[in-house]
């Protein structure tokens, strides 16, 4: 298999936490609503995006899809929909003398399809589905009660991922906790934010010169002049931030982007619905690993991700038709062409694996009889080492859905 599919792993398996850390997602930023195509207009205060939530003017919202607003009480909202009453718990705020509320709780409840277009900072309300769906990747395991589904995640995406398909919408509607790799809302926390620094950026006076070839850093200067960039803007991190954040860029220039990724899609369907989310790894965990790469490896790794840089959006492009197809064979092609590489593979993925799989154990035993939506990379799933397999081991069904 080819050297390339290495620089995409991220989109499939952890990472998404630089992606995710940009420091715009502290600040709420302003958004736009349509209803069936038709863009609601806001007299006074517009909607805005506060922590990877689309807040919205409550009553005027309401009013654009022909329902009432009777009441609101703390996290309580009453409304009147076709003659009947209907009561919404959800999280609001009083922002400049007007009710906010987020768009998907009160856009769902009016029984509409709700979808946020990173690029044109959208909020788009459908009455009626387009289509199925893309097929992605989730299975199911019951025990004792308890019911996980496990969801192969793409960690950047674009609107052509949405809506999805209707059996992943309904799983998470039952469920009682959404499970990731790392809460990528919280990226952006200030503590989140230096321990990524600390750990990625030199501390000993030396720079990225310092620590890979003169052709790999000519490469890369090359690379960063050509997108707009200076040629040492990158010389105080190590170099696995340097490829990750190469590996992203071009695919982000032609759209894809963290926060329409299929992890933080459900995270933020969470926070609005203040469902609780657990995370089977850390922050501090994911950063290790990647900075526990030998010299050798980061510096292979960045390589790859430099000589792939002109053709990386259309092998995204690919990723992304293998996600919307959920083509196993596909992934399982894709997961196996890292095992030529071991060090990287057992700290990608084996080692990982078994740590989620384990948790994942946890709560098929626990006597909760809950059901808990675990969204993680599509390629935890695949392969002899992968999360499916480990749970098959110790004696589960796995149901493909």
């Amino acid at each position: 298999m080819k050297n390339w599919k290495r620089s995409l792993l991220s989109l499939f398996i952890s990472v998404g936490l630089l992606a995710a850390a940009a420091p715009a997602m502290a600040a709420p930023q302003p958004a736009s609503v349509k209803i069936n195509n038709q863009n609601v207009e806001f007299v006074t205060n517009a909607p805005i995006v506060d922590q990877g939530t689309t807040m919205v003017p409550l009553r005027s919202t309401l009013q654009a899809m022909n329902v009432q607003l009777s009441d609101v009480q703390d996290s309580t909202i009453h409304v009147v929909m076709d003659g009947k009453e209907i009561v919404l718990n959800s999280r609001t705020e009083l922002i400049n003398g007007e009710t906010y509320a987020p768009i998907r709780i009160v856009g769902e409840a009016a029984g509409y399809k709700v979808h946020w277009d990173q690029q044109s900072r959208t909020v788009f309300l459908i009455s009626e589905a387009t289509g199925e769906g893309a097929r992605g990747f989730m299975w199911e395991v019951k025990h004792g009660g308890n019911t996980v589904y496990l969801v192969g995640s793409m960690h950047i995406a674009d609107d052509s991922f949405y809506p999805l398909r209707s059996e992943f919408e309904d799983a998470f509607a039952e469920a009682d906790y959404l499970g990731v790799e790392i809460d990528l809302s919280k990226a952006a926390d200030e503590a989140n934010q230096k321990l990524i620094l600390d750990v990625g950026m030199y501390q000993d006076g030396t720079t990225l010169k310092d620590h890979v070839s003169k052709e790999t850093y000519a490469k890369l200067q090359d690379i960063l002049q050509q997108n707009g960039l200076e040629p040492n803007a990158f010389d105080v991190f190590k170099p696995w931030v340097v490829e990750s954040t190469i590996s992203t860029l071009k695919s982000m220039q032609s759209g894809y982007e963290a926060s329409a990724g299929i992890d933080l899609y459900f995270i933020q369907k969470a926070i609005e619905r203040k469902l609780p989310v657990l995370e089977l790894e850390t922050y501090e965990s994911q950063l290790s690993m990647l900075d526990g790469f030998s010299s050798e490896l980061q510096e292979k790794n960045l390589n790859t991700a430099l000589d792939n840089f002109d053709v990386s959006a259309e092998l995204v492009d690919d990723m992304a038709d293998m996600w919307k197809s959920g083509d196993d064979q596909k992934l399982l092609e894709f997961t196996e062409s890292m095992i030529e590489d071991p060090e990287y593979y057992k700290a990608m993925l084996t080692d990982r694996n078994i740590v989620m799989a384990d948790k994942i154990d946890g709560y098929l035993k626990s006597d909760k009889k809950a059901e808990y939506f675990i969204v993680v990379g599509a390629a935890h799933f695949a392969g002899k080492d992968g999360i499916v397999q480990l749970l098959q081991d110790k004696g589960y069904s796995v149901v493909r859905k």
